[in-house]
């Protein structure tokens, strides 16, 4: 009987899943139009916290230094690297890297406060140039970030508009064809740039990334408190609700993009998402703030958001309880000298676990144009299995929040 009523919840969640995800695929189809309006000159900052990322980073800023935009530059905020990191910062283009060292005991705090450092060190040391808060933009990219040439002529007219607090552009793997872990996590930050990202700018409740995330200064300012950014483990996800709860316009840039290193290990992976989750349910604690300060339709969407880690715990009891069941009708079938299962009986898992692969497998193919429609439906078939990951992460991540573990736990590079 519990089986069974594990089951039926299970299934109602994930069809509860099914139709907001449609809705949100079906909005994400949509075209916004803009308007015209007065170019202003903007000064963009790309601010990159670092930890023992001499891996990486020395290819980042070369992407960076070699952007065809006139007005810029990169602070790398160096939390306590104990490899080169800063070696490769002082190393790079003098007119348009900058560093800012952290030491030890007030290094090592997380990205948030790395971030808050970096831009009080921007303010004290008058590298922004009396310059108006509302004409500069600061770019959060991470050590292994590697932006499209074209990402600053793509951004900015968002920026025309007064009310445009932050721009989020689309995120990708650099490594992606290095296996197939790598190409699932591709199309999982496709697959959530093109469908749920581009959706929300209809809703009014685009989220914030950790990398490729632009922002105007004079927004950041109206946020208050030690700096933007808060220590929560998710501190994007944090900023992006708050500038929304203070008025601000959050945006998606679909015309862009930020590519990163994919993780090629399974632990490590599911390590890293395990720090995601914890983050997300940290994050409860922006429930007061949404219902007080955010408009009706975006609250209900972020609310539903930041219910996804209950939701997924409680998906995760639908695997146990479905082999369960399948045993139990095994049992039954071989007792009673029947058939095992019908093709109809088939039919309505696959349908209800499959449904949306061929809705996802259509918008790779459209980033993915080399792999073609039919191959990208099948990967997202797989893609469905892959998001099993998230079960193993959300318990880990459950666990770490119950015995009151906060540690960072760091992506290591390869």
């Amino acid at each position: 009987m519990i089986i069974e009523v594990l089951l039926w919840a299970a299934i109602s969640l994930i069809m509860l899943a099914g139709c907001y995800n449609t809705s949100l695929f079906l909005l994400s189809r949509r075209r916004i139009r803009r308007t015209r309006t007065e170019r202003r000159e903007r000064f963009y900052v790309f601010l990159i916290a670092c930890l023992n990322e001499e891996r990486v980073l020395s290819e980042s800023l070369a992407r960076i230094t070699s952007l065809p935009a006139g007005n810029f530059m990169a602070l790398v905020i160096d939390d306590g690297s104990d490899d080169r990191t800063s070696a490769i910062a002082l190393a790079a283009d003098p007119d348009r890297v900058r560093l800012h060292r952290r030491t030890l005991p007030n290094a090592r705090r997380g990205k948030g406060a790395a971030l808050n450092d970096g831009v009080r060190h921007l303010r004290e040391s008058g590298l922004l140039g009396g310059r108006d808060p509302d004409d500069i933009v600061l770019c959060v990219v991470d050590a292994d970030g590697r932006l499209d040439p074209h990402v600053v002529q793509s951004v900015d007219p968002y920026f025309d508009d007064p009310r445009t607090g932050a721009v989020q552009v689309c995120v990708r793997m650099y490594n992606r064809r290095q296996g197939l872990l790598a190409r699932m996590q591709d199309m999982e930050f496709v697959v959530y740039g093109d469908v749920f990202q581009s959706a929300r700018r209809f809703i009014g409740s685009v989220g914030m990334g950790g990398n490729g995330q632009f922002m105007r200064l004079s927004a950041l300012d109206t946020l208050g408190g030690d700096g933007p950014w808060s220590d929560s483990l998710t501190e994007d996800l944090d900023l992006g609700v708050r500038l929304i709860a203070k008025g601000w316009t959050n945006q998606h840039c679909t015309t862009a993009s930020v590519s990163q290193q994919a993780v090629l290990s399974l632990r490590r992976l599911i390590r890293q998402r395990s720090r995601w989750f914890q983050g997300h349910l940290q994050s409860a604690g922006l429930v007061p703030l949404i219902l007080r300060d955010v408009p009706t339709r975006p609250a209900l969407d972020l609310l539903y958001h930041l219910s996804s880690p209950v939701l997924i715990l409680l998906t995760s009891l639908l695997p146990l309880s479905f082999l369960v069941a399948l045993g139990a009708t095994t049992v039954a079938s071989v007792q009673q000298g029947q058939p095992l299962v019908s093709p109809m009986w088939l039919l309505g898992p696959y349908l209800l676990s499959f449904t949306a692969a061929y809705a996802y497998g259509f918008v790779y193919a459209r980033r993915e144009r080399d792999l073609g429609l039919v191959r990208s439906v099948l990967l997202a078939h797989v893609f469905v299995f892959y998001g099993y990951i998230w079960f193993a992460a959300g318990w880990w991540g459950f666990w770490r929040m119950l015995t009151g573990k906060r540690t960072w736990l760091k992506t290591a590079r390869t």
